[in-house]
C-alpha cells in the first residue's frame, strides 16, 4: 500500500502573534509513504528536488522521527517502509518546511495504520515535534489559525476568515536561516510593557481580520516580542520595512516565521510595487531573492 499526501506551505507569527498565528499558502511538499514488501529491508528515505543538502535520509529525518512516534501511540514500531519527500517549500527559510513534512507523514502514516489516530491526536504528535502548533495547525487545516496547546500537548485551534482579497507577497533570500539559531537570540524573559504591547495587537489583529479592515490591520501587524532580536540575522530587513511603510496598499511587513524570508501583506494591489521595493532593497546589499505573490491556501494537507 501506498500512500501520498500534499501538505501546503505556511507562515507562522504573522508578527505580532508569536508562536499563535499561522496562515497557510499554495506552496507544498509531497510525502509518499510505501509499505514495502520485502522483510528485513527497513526503512528508505529518499529526498526529491531538494534545495538543501543538511537533510538527513536515515532514523533522523524529521517524517521518520513523526511516523515512529505514531507507530508508537498504536503498539508498534515502523519497519519496511519507503518514504519519498518531494519538496517544494524552501528549506530553512520559515515557510514552514520541516512543518508540512511532519504533518504529511503523521497523515499518511495514519492511513496505512487504519485511522488509529483523530485530528486532535496528530496535531499533538506535530506540535511535540516541532515545539508548537503554529505552523502545524494551518498545515492541517489550511487558512489562517490560532492555536494554542496546554501541559498536556492537546492543541486547541480556531480559523479565521482571512479576506480573499489579502494578498501575501513572500520574499525568499537566497540564504538559509535554521529556526535552532533564530530562536537562540530570543531573551529569556521579555519586560511586560513589550508583552502588553503584543497582546494589544493580537486582539486589534484578530478584529482586523474579522472585519476586513486594512487600516487596523496596518496598526495590528507590529511586534516587541520576537522580530526586534532577529533583525541583525536578516540583512536589509529594517531597510524594507521602512521602505514600504508608507506605501498604502501594504497591511503589513513582517519576518515569515523565524526568517528570514519576509511577507508582505497588502489588500491586493499594486503588488509589482511590492516586489521592485524588496528587490532593489536587497539588490543594494547583494542579497538575491526569489518574490512570489499569493492568495491564502484555505484546504490543508490531503491525500493525492
Amino acid at each position: 500500500m501506498k500512500v501520498s499526501v500534499q501538505v501546503p506551505a505556511t507562515i507562522a507569527n504573522l508578527g505580532c502573534g508569536f508562536d499563535c498565528f499561522g496562515l497557510a499558502l499554495p506552496v507544498y511538499n509531497v510525502i509518499t509513504i510505501e509499505e514495502t514488501i520485502m522483510p528485513g529491508s527497513g526503512i528508505e528515505i529518499n529526498i526529491l528536488d531538494n534545495d538543501s543538502d543538511n537533510i538527513p535520509t536515515d532514523k533522523n529525518n524529521i517524517v521518520y522521527k513523526a511516523i515512529e512516534l505514531l507507530y508508537n501511540y498504536v503498539g508498534q514500531v515502523p519497519a519496511e517502509l519507503k518514504i519519498n519527500i518531494k519538496t517544494g517549500i524552501p528549506v530553512a527559510r520559515g515557510m514552514g518546511s520541516s512543518a508540512s513534512v511532519v504533518v504529511g507523514g503523521l497523515i499518511a502514516a495514519n492511513e496505512l495504520l487504519g485511522h488509529p489516530a483523530d485530528l486532535d491526536v496528530l496535531l499533538s504528535i506535530a506540535s511535540e515535534i516541532e515545539g508548537h502548533p503554529d505552523n502545524v495547525t494551518p498545515a492541517f487545516v489550511g487558512g489562517m489559525t490560532i492555536s494554542s496547546f496546554d501541559e498536556t500537548g492537546v492543541v486547541t485551534y480556531r480559523n479565521l476568515p482571512w479576506p480573499k482579497e489579502w494578498k501575501v507577497t513572500v520574499c525568499v533570500p537566497d540564504f538559509e536561516l535554521s529556526t535552532q539559531i533564530s530562536r537562540s537570540v530570543l531573551p529569556e524573559c521579555v519586560p511586560i510593557k513589550d508583552a502588553a504591547y503584543n497582546l494589544r495587537r493580537v486582539g486589534l489583529f484578530v478584529d482586523a481580520v474579522y472585519n476586513k479592515d486594512c487600516e487596523l490591520m496596518k496598526l495590528a501587524m507590529s511586534d516587541k516580542l520576537h522580530q526586534p532580536y532577529r533583525m541583525k540575522l536578516v540583512p536589509g530587513l529594517n531597510s524594507i520595512m521602512e521602505n514600504l511603510k508608507h506605501e498604502e496598499n501594504v497591511l503589513g511587513c513582517v519576518l515569515a516565521g523565524a526568517g528570514p524570508s519576509i511577507a508582505i501583506v497588502s489588500n491586493g494591489s499594486d503588488t509589482d510595487n511590492i516586489k521592485n521595493i524588496v528587490s532593489d532593497t536587497w539588490n543594494n546589499i547583494n542579497v538575491t531573492s526569489k518574490i512570489h505573490t499569493y492568495s491564502v491556501e484555505n484546504q490543508g494537507a490531503k491525500k493525492i
